[in-house]
Order: structure tokens, then sequence, then C-alpha cells
């Protein structure tokens, strides 16, 4: 005898504006004011839909709210990489204040590829996000600043905004939202520190040269040299890649050759100046007795290493605040085209910097 098949189970269909506008004994445009929230309606009627689209478990259609012109209360951050603190960090931010302002928050990683950031940048458009942020710093060229004129100009064209942290502008009365902080106040402080201790031969570790984060960086340790009427030396620059054994590297490669001819290091950020530590003790240099180490950022691991790292402090979370509160409220979008504010930072002393012993 034949054994018959069972019949194929049905996909339930999903729940459509229609059959919650018809069970709820209203019209579509009523449901539909009730779940954007941008018309007024009667409370009874307000309870009534939505216990309706509780009961048909209806959800809104991410496609027709973007046809609609209805935001998607998202903002979305796209990262380089999520292994940084820093990028953490401000992204904590960046959550902090999306909660107050009842949105979510969307991570995506570019992987530091510059056209993968622009498809992406493309979807999220299409997807009606109120904001997107872009953090982290760049190759400050004619390239870079093509492509975010373009991308904001597509979000702005989209309703949506773009938002640069930790990024320069990229060219006057464009809607962007740039959030910065001060990279070179905060190097000038860290190395006019070392100076005011009697160190003059100040070695400068890590980053990649042509990113505006080692550019600004470096730019405030010149500076505090010039303050104090000193040159800088290249030889004291040890400057290339970002990735902190390239800078380790190159330290022990210096180390190897001889004595220290530094009496003191300003490190990239404090992975790197948590390396270096690592490599003057392999190499028989006590720190801070024979050279003092300065790091950038204020991680954690400044506090966890030994000597606890005297640092630059970022005001990450407020970056992240700052970021989604001005690209929200914009009460004259004519006049906050361009909004472009810096934050200060700050140094932090600990253990790893002592006075100089003049001989």
């Amino acid at each position: 005898m034949a054994r018959r098949l069972p019949e194929p189970q049905q996909t339930p269909r999903a729940a459509t504006i229609r059959d919650v506008a018809a069970q709820a004994g209203v019209s579509m445009a009523t449901v539909s004011r009730v779940l954007t929230g941008n018309y007024p309606v009667a409370a009874a009627t307000r309870e009534k839909v939505l216990r309706t689209v509780e009961e048909l478990d209806y959800v809104v259609n991410a496609h027709a709210r973007a046809l609609s012109g209805t935001r998607a209360k998202i903002i979305s951050v796209l990262l380089s990489s999520i292994n940084s603190p820093f990028f953490n960090r401000v992204v904590s931010g960046v959550e902090q204040q999306a909660a107050a302002e009842d949105l979510l928050v969307m991570i995506g990683t570019t992987q530091g590829d510059p056209e993968r950031e622009v498809r992406l940048v493309e979807v999220l458009r299409e997807q009606n996000v109120d904001a997107v942020v872009l953090v982290g710093g760049v190759v400050d060229a004619p390239e870079y600043r093509q492509r975010m004129a373009r991308l904001a100009q597509l979000l702005d064209s989209a309703g949506s905004r773009l938002v640069l942290c930790g990024r320069p502008s990229p060219g006057e009365n464009l809607p962007v939202t740039v959030v910065e902080y001060d990279n070179v106040g905060g190097a000038f402080a860290a190395t006019s520190h070392l100076l005011s201790l009697g160190h003059r031969r100040i070695l400068f570790l890590g980053g990649e040269a042509a990113s505006t984060t080692t550019v600004d960086r470096y730019a405030g340790y010149s500076k505090a040299l010039a303050a104090y009427g000193l040159d800088v030396d290249e030889r004291l620059c040890l400057t290339g890649s970002s990735e902190v054994y390239y800078a380790s590297d190159k330290l022990r490669e210096r180390l190897a050759a001889g004595p220290p001819d530094f009496t003191a290091i300003v490190a990239w950020d404090d992975l790197t100046a948590a390396k270096a530590l690592v490599a003057l003790r392999k190499a028989g240099v006590a720190v801070p007795e024979d050279v003092s180490v300065v790091g950038f950022n204020d991680d954690a691991i400044a506090e966890d290493v030994t000597p606890a790292l005297t640092t630059v402090s970022i005001p990450y979370n407020e970056l992240g605040r700052e970021a989604v509160r001005l690209a929200l409220h914009r009460a004259d979008p004519a006049s906050a085209r361009n909004q472009h504010i810096t934050l200060g930072t700050h140094i932090v002393l600990r253990d790893s910097v002592r006075p100089l012993i003049p001989r």
C-alpha cells in the first residue's frame, strides 16, 4: 500500500498594514499615523491600533518606511576594525546617546577599505538611517575629501547625516557633522611635560606617517620642541605604520645598535608605549630611571602595565555622544550644514616619567 506523503506546511503570511486596519476597524492612514507618531490620533484609537499590531505580530516594512520618508530610528557606526580600544570606547558613547534618543545602533566594519566604506554608506542610505558615523583617522588627501563630500551629499539628499568622528572636515559648506579631539594639543602637552623635566632627546614612536592622527600628534610634538628652542631631529622620529609590532621592531633595532640616544619616548598610542616598555626592559633599559615613556589615548592598558603610563586622555565618551547629539538636533539646517567641534584632551600623570638628572 502506497504511503501518503504529509502535506507541506504553509509558511504563515506576514500581517500587512491592511490587515491591521481591517481588524482594528480604522483606515490604513490611521494605522500609519499611530506607528509613525507624526500626526495626532485619539488615545482610544491609538490603543486599539497598537493592541491589534501586537495581536497580529505586525512588523513595519523597512522599504515601505523608506519610501514614505519615515526615519528608521537607527544610527549606524562604521569602523575600520572592532579590535581597537579607541573605536570601542567611542562606540560606547554613541550607544549611550542613542539610547537616550530612543534609537538603535548598528555597527559595521570597513576593514580599512575606502571603497567598502562607500558601498556600506550607499546601502545605509537606502535603509533611511538617521545618521552614519565614521570613526577614526584617515589619510587626508584630495581623494578622501572628494569621497566624503559625495557621501555627505548622498546622505543629505535622503534626509540622513554624515558624521565624521576623529576625522577632518572634507571642506566648507557641506552637510556634514565633524567631531574631533585635540591631538595637537595633547601631544604638545605630553612633550612639554617631558621638556619641563629636563628631557631634550625625545623619541617620537609609531603611527602611520600619512594618517591624520599621526600628523596631528607629530605636529604637537614638533610645536613643543620649537617652544623650547629646539629643532626636530628626524633621527628621533620612528613612524611608518600604526601596527604596534612595527614600532616595537624599530625600537628593538635601535636598541640593538647601541645604548639609547634619547632620554624619553612620546609614543603614538598606549599600545605602542606598552610594547616600548617591553623592548626597553629586554634591552636592559629601566623605565623611568633610564628612559621616560609617555603614551596617548589613556586606554585601560595604561594603568595595567608596569610602570603605569603617563599618557594623554581622550574624551571618548563625549566624542560618541556629541556625534549623535549634533547629528540629530539641527534646529536650523541651513546654519548647521557644516557642524564642526573640537573637544579637549589632557595629560594624566602616572609613574613612567621622571625628571632628568643633569650630568
